[in-house]
């Protein structure tokens, strides 16, 4: 078994990452927010040039699936119409920003958010690598400590702080300078070598380098949200997307309800309802097991991928106990869930996978080369 490639870099809407299945075309919606025409409109575009299969990301994007490359320059042209496409691919790799969902209309998230995007907008804001991020978090308790990011902007005892990841100190910041305080860090971490060869993220950089004497003015706050679940919120209503993917068309029956923000949980927020329809792929069950499963794409939509791993995590679902949580990796690099987890499973081969536990997809497995039977009496002997 080969080690898998490690590429470095998201993809973008204009610049896409070829998978198994053909181009993965990522949208990174301001605010993190689809207006119902949006919604409509990039459900038709995933039928009409792609495999009418959407991913949510972790990072609250919306992927595209199964583009050929062909069809890619007349998908970015309709995608333009919607108002979903950068000026070019410079400016949309910068442009990552993930926003807490639950902003309210010219709130500090919202107006912090929508000032950082247009920084990054800016020809001359840093041209940080593809996999260094933003998180907008400015609600009374953190949403985004656990979602990947690598400054943060957040509430703090008596306003606001922007901070570097891994960093429990950070500058006091407004409305007005968060942005342009964001964008200092971020220069901050170019120039002092954060990122060799174009890669790095920030927590790893702070190892090695110490933050700058303004970035130690205040603490961040010790207390952190739970990720929610499907339900009720004051914004609206929480669906889960099953393994974090969606079919276009139950994205256009989403998009004649209400307008859709988009989380990092593998979630859609319904804006300013609580009607939730049954519909395929939707789920609404808080307790539902499938919600405690991380999967990737898996073969053969991922290159890489060494077996399907969706069909598996829904035959195991059923044999999860209520305190279980898995993760079923494709491969060894564990994209869907970089961390460890108390069950990991990792594909050797066709329907193959080792057992970990307490580990990541690549860490040395306690159980070889397991069929899928196997792993189904595997989870019920797992404490």
């Amino acid at each position: 078994m080969s080690a898998p490639v490690v590429r470095g870099w998201c993809p973008g809407a204009l610049r896409p990452m070829m998978s198994g299945d053909g181009l993965v075309v990522r949208l990174r919606a301001p605010l993190g927010r689809f207006s119902p025409r949006q919604a409509a409109g990039v459900a038709e575009l995933s039928r009409l040039y792609g495999n009418g299969l959407l991913d949510l990301s972790a990072r609250a994007n919306l992927q595209i699936r199964g583009v050929a490359e062909a069809d890619h320059a007349a998908l970015i042209e309709r995608l333009a119409t919607l108002g979903l496409v950068d000026e070019d691919a410079e400016t949309e790799a910068r442009r990552n920003v993930v926003v807490q969902p639950f902003w309210q209309a010219g709130d500090e998230t919202a107006r912090i958010s929508q000032a950082l995007n247009d920084a990054l907008r800016g020809t001359s804001a840093p041209q940080t690598p593809g996999k260094f991020g933003y998180a907008v978090d400015c609600g009374a308790l953190p949403f985004l400590r656990n979602i990947s990011a690598d400054i943060r902007i957040e509430r703090a005892e008596g306003g606001m702080i922007c901070r570097a990841d891994g960093a429990d100190t950070g500058a006091r910041v407004t409305d007005e300078t968060a942005a342009e305080v964001a964008l200092d860090l971020a220069d901050w971490f170019l120039e002092t070598g954060g990122a060799p060869e174009g890669r790095g993220r920030m927590a790893a950089h702070l190892k090695r380098t110490p933050l700058p004497e303004n970035f130690r003015q205040i603490n961040s706050m010790p207390e952190t949200s739970q990720a929610p679940t499907p339900g009720t919120t004051p914004q609206g209503r929480l669906v889960a997307l099953e393994f974090g993917q969606i079919g276009a068309a139950t994205l256009a029956a989403l998009s004649t309800i209400a307008p859709l923000r988009l989380t990092p949980w593998r979630m859609l927020l319904l804006e300013g309802t609580d009607h939730a329809p049954d519909l395929p792929g939707l789920i609404h069950d808080a307790a539902d097991p499938r919600l405690r499963i991380h999967v990737c794409t898996g073969a053969p939509g991922c290159p890489q991928g060494l077996s399907e791993t969706r069909p598996l995590a829904r035959a195991l679902a059923p044999h999860l106990s209520a305190d279980q949580r898995l993760h079923i990796s494709g491969c060894a690099k564990g994209c869907a869930h970089p961390g460890a987890t108390p069950l990991t499973l990792t594909a050797t081969a066709p329907e193959r996978f080792d057992l970990i536990r307490n580990g990541r997809a690549g860490t040395p497995p306690d159980a070889r080369d397991l069929t899928p039977d196997a792993l189904t009496k595997a989870l019920q002997d797992a404490p």
